[in-house]
């Protein structure tokens, strides 16, 4: 026999045997999920729990079955932790100057940001486990972006899951951008932005406008377009702001080694004053 069918034959064996070995596991994987399936059904009528709206196995089984998942139950949905510190200490203790030095804002305003951001942030508690309060998710993505804390320890901080923490600052970004970006960062009343300055000893002047650099994990592609001149990988943020240091403008997600006169040139800020 030909040396090229023998390598043929022996592959053909070895996959042969792989098929009957993935059939087998998937059939047992089948067998016991139906025995798992036939326990609970016998617990359940055993405690008379009413099963009239029910008309099969639920996903999860399915899922079982068909070996997408292991048939692996859960003995805990979340980690029993601490909340006693956002409860009791910080909503009910925390003094202004407090509230000012590690949220960046005080009480007040606090509140009044919750209270804007509610209508995007609204959740349903679960059979699982209750929702996160509008307060505490806010807090805890406000003091993420406040401080340079790692997300695990955020999450020891606020008693809730390292995962929890990634979830709550994206869902607080969003709301800010969708609900509040448009309403709050806008140009405003030039006469008086320019009257202000002008009390300041800067006649004729609308805005001061600068660029930094937010600090960013290098991408896969094109890492070099985000070195920036000081070597750390990083995006643009142009702002601009009024007499009083409010943004009226602001432009981000540049490459950090665009030239910050390039980034205004491009930017609506530019076209509007064309």
């Amino acid at each position: 026999m030909e040396p090229s069918a023998i390598i043929a034959a022996v592959l053909s064996v070895v996959n042969t045997s792989r098929l009957i070995v993935h059939l087998f596991q998937r059939q047992m994987q089948i067998n016991r999920a139906r025995r798992q399936w036939k326990l609970r059904e016998d617990m359940n009528s055993e405690r008379g729990t009413d099963l009239s709206q029910s008309t099969g196995p639920r996903p999860v089984d399915i899922m079982v079955a068909m070996g997408h998942v292991d048939p692996v139950e859960r003995r805990f949905w979340a980690r029993e932790t601490s909340t006693d510190w956002w409860d009791r200490i910080v909503l009910q203790v925390w003094d202004e100057s407090q509230w000012l030095r590690n949220f960046r804002m005080r009480k007040g305003t606090f509140l009044e940001l919750c209270e804007l951001l509610s209508p995007a942030m609204k959740r349903k508690d679960t059979r699982m486990r209750a929702a996160l309060t509008i307060q505490k998710r806010v807090a805890i993505a406000l003091w993420k972006l406040a401080t340079p804390d790692s997300y695990r320890s955020v999450a020891n901080q606020f008693g809730v899951g390292k995962s929890t923490v990634g979830v709550a600052v994206m869902q607080v970004a969003h709301a800010i951008v969708d609900l509040l970006l448009s309403k709050v960062v806008t140009l405003g009343d030039m006469q008086v932005i320019i009257d202000g300055f002008s009390a300041m000893g800067f006649p004729n002047c609308g805005g001061a406008i600068d660029g930094t650099h937010i600090p960013i994990l290098g991408p896969d592609h094109q890492g070099s377009q985000y070195i920036n001149r000081k070597g750390y990988f990083s995006m643009v943020l142009q702002a601009l702001v009024d007499h009083k240091g409010r943004f009226t403008n602001i432009n981000v997600g540049w490459p950090g080694k665009v030239h910050d006169a390039r980034v205004f040139k491009n930017s609506g800020l530019f076209r509007w004053l064309q």
